[in-house]
């Protein structure tokens, strides 16, 4: 790679990318341009500055050949005018090592038709390129078309072919990569879709395996499947209405749609089926089921619509979205269920039953658990405890970098950048009074541990100028007629070259018998190529001779520098850092790793506590993810306390109130107990389990609280512990297919969302029992099953 190549392809790229006007609204070169050519070297120490000049002065005898001749025939009059002062004894073949090996490496690429462009500023600086020289941004304002899932694909698409096009590819030594909040949110859109079909697929496919296997009649499924599918179209719609464009969080509604709705039907079709075994009759079995399963559903569906809808006061965008449409969902379940869902079925009309549906060997389960029901509900408070106790070692990811597939070029592009502390973008950004004021501000900041630097308007006005400057007018003077000769010479044909090539390859053969086997290398390299003729000369021209006349203007311009002052400094640049009213900005760059959510922690506090009024993308997320906390927490408080008043009027008595929670918030303990115990952070993605285990885990516990008051014994066997495991299985596969998402946040988001459903499943048909106790004596009876 060569620093110069980086400048040239990144001036190329912009002017291309600012005449497409109706893709790029503005197009700019950051930290580019003649300024930094002319001034570059004042922003090294003098040592630095004295060393540069004196390689270039050593190297005089090349540049003047070089500069009155810029051809491939002038490289190589060059290379042998540098033998013959080996060979004369003016000069040793050590201090030419450097230079017939960088030249060897070149010509072996170009006989191999590899591109591998000799970095002639390296050589006649003497200094290796750092890294902020083989790189150059280009920032574009893109047109965005929100109308697309990723609306800025044409943008990216248009940099990738203008790329492209001008012949800055990887094969050219160049490499054109893009990233930015445009990209990433693009990349994240992108992924998202990625696998969607497989995953769709094999989720339906597993949704209609558990169906049968749990409802064992075609036609009851295919009434359940309808009814799901018309309340599905009901709650996009309503989604376009209420809410309009969907963001990665707020599209996750159409599972908490399938997981909960069919929980309804599937509840309401067991309990059909159980009293259509009882009564061999369809429409008093349907008659009864309505009775039977009509206010459990519609207590559980209103618990889980108020879970939801909790979350639409809160500041978090993309779960208030989601509260809203999931809590309209969870009304429009509950109505297709008690109406779309009797009416298919008895179109349909399925079969009779021939034996029970529930679980028959499921009777001594329960009957141990309620003979043993405080060992149980001991084991249980104790393991409740445990998870009280592990919960301050719970963590909250606030970086939502961390949700992204680290293999998009959009991320990993990212993840580079901020693998470079010059470079990355997670900097904080202080606005002062005055350029002075900044100053003084900067030098405050600079004293925080957790600070490596600062920049300024004034970071852009070198230091020592003076000493410096002397420096590069002696070089100058030195050096002006060398690169600047009189008279050119005329562009050689390709026998002049081949000549050229032919005195050199002799003389460095000589001065490689000598013992230099930089030189015997080289000698040998140029005897292959001589023998390929002409058809050697291009690749040779593009790895040795190309950007020579650009090099030479580079450098001229370079030792050319002049005073550089504040008020100088140009004004695209200036823009970046004073405003037009005086103020100006300071840029803060953390020390440490950026990556690190610990190091963006800190960073952030100790530069507030200096700028309180600081701002920037370590400040912003972090204050995104206490927004987020604080939401989650404001809205578990109203879900809690809305539904415990909705269930104490519904059921009418603070025991079964506290029988139905109980079990939910020892469900949700195990839950994060669980990811502390396997280091599993919260995230803004996975953090949506905690509703959603609100909205399951209430209607599961109401399901049988209500039948247990009904009188209902053996609850385990019955067709309503069928229904609930059946639902837990299919809304499990709901949640498996979030979690093979190739977007680590929504599969992050499916895998807790399955963890949760475990223990909320786990809690019901073991703690729920035990907690219940045998069914009261004048408990009104509902029948055998």
């Amino acid at each position: 790679a060569r620093p110069g190549r980086a400048e040239e392809a990144s001036a190329e790229l912009t002017d291309y990318l600012a005449a497409q006007k109706k893709v790029f609204t503005s197009v700019r070169r950051a930290g580019g341009g003649e300024f930094f050519e002319r001034e570059g070297l004042l922003f090294l120490s003098k040592p630095a500055v004295e060393q540069v000049t004196g390689k270039i002065i050593a190297a005089q005898p090349l540049l003047g050949t070089l500069a009155a001749d810029p051809s491939l025939r002038g490289v190589f009059d060059a290379l042998d005018l540098a033998a013959q002062g080996v060979l004369h004894g003016d000069t040793t073949a050590h201090t030419l090592d450097t230079t017939f090996n960088a030249v060897a490496d070149g010509a072996e690429a170009a006989l191999y038709d590899r591109y591998a462009p000799l970095s002639w500023q390296h050589l006649f600086s003497g200094r290796e390129p750092q890294a902020t020289e083989l790189r150059r941004f280009v920032l574009t304002k893109p047109v965005v078309n929100y109308a697309r899932l990723e609306p800025g694909k044409a943008a990216t698409q248009a940099i990738y072919d203008s790329a492209k096009q001008l012949g800055l590819t990887a094969d050219r030594g160049v490499r054109v990569r893009v990233t930015g909040p445009v990209a990433l949110s693009d990349a994240e859109f992108s992924t998202l879709t990625k696998g969607a079909r497989l995953s769709g697929g094999l989720s339906v496919a597993l949704l209609l395996l558990w169906l049968m296997l749990g409802l064992r009649s075609l036609r009851i499924v295919g009434a359940i499947v309808i009814t799901l599918v018309v309340g599905l179209v009901a709650c996009a719609d309503f989604a376009v209405i209420a809410v309009g464009a969907l963001n990665p969080i707020s599209i996750a509604f159409a599972v908490l749609f399938i997981g909960i709705a069919v929980d309804f039907g599937i509840q309401f079709s067991l309990r059909y089926r159980d009293e259509r075994f009882r009564f061999d009759d369809f429409t008093i079995a349907l008659r009864r089921t309505g009775r039977g399963i009509g206010r459990a559903l519609t207590i559980a569906a209103a618990a889980a619509a108020v879970g939801f809808l909790s979350f639409v006061p809160t500041d978090y965008t993309g779960v208030s979205d989601l509260g809203l449409i999931a809590g309209f969902g969870m009304v429009v379940a509950l109505i297709l269920n008690l109406t779309l869902l009797p009416a298919l079925l008895t179109l349909l009309r399925p079969r009779g039953e021939a034996r029970p549906v529930g679980f028959a060997w499921a009777v001594p389960v329960e009957r141990f658990l309620i003979r043993r029901r405080f060992v149980v509900l001991g084991i249980a408070a104790l393991a409740g405890l445990g998870g009280i106790a592990l919960l301050p070692g719970l963590t909250f990811d606030f970086n939502p970098l961390h949700l992204q597939n680290p293999k998009d070029e959009a991320v990993a592009t990212l993840n580079d950048l901020m693998s470079d502390p010059n470079a990355t973008p997670y900097t904080i950004d202080v606005l002062a009074p005055s350029s002075e004021a900044a100053d003084g501000l900067a030098r405050k900041l600079d004293t925080l541990p957790e600070v490596a630097r600062t920049l300024t308007a004034t970071s852009f006005v070198p230091s020592d100028q003076t000493e410096k400057l002397a420096v590069l007018a002696d070089a100058r003077q030195l050096l002006g007629p060398t690169l600047s000769p009189a008279t050119l010479k005329p562009s050689p044909s390709p026998d002049d070259t081949i000549k050229a090539i032919t005195r050199a390859q002799a003389d460095i053969a000589a001065v490689g018998a000598q013992g230099s086997m930089a030189a015997e290398r080289l000698a040998a390299d140029l005897v292959i190529a001589l023998a390929r003729g002409g058809d050697a000369l291009p690749p040779l021209e593009a790895n040795l001779s190309a950007g020579i006349p650009q090099r030479l203007k580079e450098l001229r311009l370079a030792l050319s520098a002049q005073p550089v002052d504040l008020a100088g400094l140009p004004d695209d640049l200036k823009r970046d850092w004073v405003t037009p009213d005086g103020r100006a900005r300071i840029e803060v760059y953390p020390e440490g790793n950026p990556g690190n959510n610990d190091v963006l922690r800190v960073f952030a506090a100790a530069v507030r506590g200096v700028a309180p009024s600081a701002t920037g993308t370590p400040i912003s997320i972090q204050e995104s993810a206490r927004t987020v906390m604080n939401a989650f927490t404001a809205a578990a408080i109203i879900a809690l306390t809305v539904i415990a008043l909705l269930l104490a009027l519904v059921l009418r008595r603070i025991g079964d109130m506290a029988l139905v929670l109980a079990p939910l918030l020892l469900a949700g303990l195990f839950t994060l107990a669980t990811c502390v115990l396997f280091g599993v952070p919260l995230n803004f993605a996975n953090i949506i389990a905690l509703p959603l285990l609100l909205g399951v885990g209430v209607a599961f516990d109401i399901y049988f609280v209500v039948r247990w008051r009904d009188g209902q014994s053996d609850l385990l066997a019955s067709s309503t512990a069928r229904a609930i495991l059946f639902s837990a299985l299919t809304t499990g596969t709901a949640f498996g297919s979030l979690a093979l998402s190739t977007y680590p946040g929504t599969s992050e988001m499916g895998r807790l969302l399955t963890l949760a459903l475990f223990y909320t499943l786990l809690c019901t048909f073991t703690v729920l029992p035990a907690l219940l106790g045998p069914v009261k004596s004048g408990a009104k009876a509902s029948g055998k099953n």
